[in-house]
């Protein structure tokens, strides 16, 4: 089972759940940590192969096997079945936006609300040229030369210096077949896609993206135009990952949805 941290205030508060993306590590969310757990009860969790879940020695089942978004979704649900956490809120960055939306595919009512951070929706040319990059040289150079590659071309601009330079230290910690194991699934990713589009997630959804994240703002701008109960917050100044260029913006914006999903649940439960 994957590396999880909890933080439980009691059977009266909602969970959130966090979820990284590829390469990254529960780390990522340092600066929502102290706002959120005391508004809510926090589940962390480390992806296969990522942060302390590599560490452990029941994921060596995982070496030969093939991932799927399917699979590595199905090991978050595993945590939150051990956990006996029926419910809870997710909140996701990047790569970890997609997990949360087949977890939302594979079970729907395990998830109340969603909150979605540089929100991967499209690839568009330039994304997929980097992803026929990383394939046709992902034998021949150091993977960590493609991963400073891709944070450098999606978060190109020096107020995204933190958060480029924390992906990347935390993706010098995979393994080079871990790596190689996640960059497969980019194979899966645009006929993912192209469904997810046309299906919008049953629970509430918060996209919240940063208007200089140029390679995935326009087509989640695109897309809620087609959807009833999503909605797309635009935070200036700020690049892929908002919740470490804007934190405070960050925390503000989605405690506030959070809090009022929670108490619609609240109310319709008691009605």
């Amino acid at each position: 089972m994957l590396y999880s941290k909890s933080f439980y205030n009691g059977d009266d508060r909602d969970w959130v759940v966090f979820v990284h993306g590829a390469g990254g590590s529960s780390s990522i969310w340092f600066q929502q940590l102290k706002a959120y757990k005391d508004e809510f009860n926090v589940l962390l969790v480390d992806l296969r192969g990522h942060g302390k879940s590599k560490e452990m020695s029941t994921m060596k089942k995982y070496y030969k096997e093939k991932y799927t978004f399917k699979t590595v979704s199905h090991d978050v649900l595993e945590v939150l079945k051990n956990m006996g956490i029926q419910k809870a809120h997710f909140v996701g960055v990047s790569l970890g936006t997609i997990i949360i939306r087949s977890i939302a595919e594979i079970k729907p009512e395990v998830v109340k609300s969603a909150i979605m951070c540089g929100a991967i929706t499209r690839l568009d040319v330039r994304s997929r040229v980097l992803v026929w990059l990383g394939h046709t040289f992902k034998k021949v150079v150091p993977f960590i030369w493609l991963y400073k590659l891709f944070a450098w071309v999606i978060m190109p601009k020096k107020n995204h210096e933190e958060s480029r330079l924390l992906f990347v230290k935390d993706a010098k910690n995979l393994a080079r077949k871990e790596f190689l194991k996640w960059f497969r699934l980019t194979y899966d990713v645009n006929p993912l896609l192209r469904y997810f589009k046309e299906k919008e997630m049953e629970a509430p959804t918060l996209y919240i993206m940063g208007e200089e994240d140029h390679m995935f703002l326009p087509p989640v701008k695109k897309m809620i135009k087609d959807f009833n109960h999503s909605k797309l917050v635009v935070v200036e100044g700020s690049g892929h990952v908002v919740n470490v260029d804007k934190p405070d913006e960050f925390n503000r914006i989605t405690l506030e949805y959070l809090k009022r999903q929670s108490q619609k649940v609240a109310d319709a439960e008691s009605a």
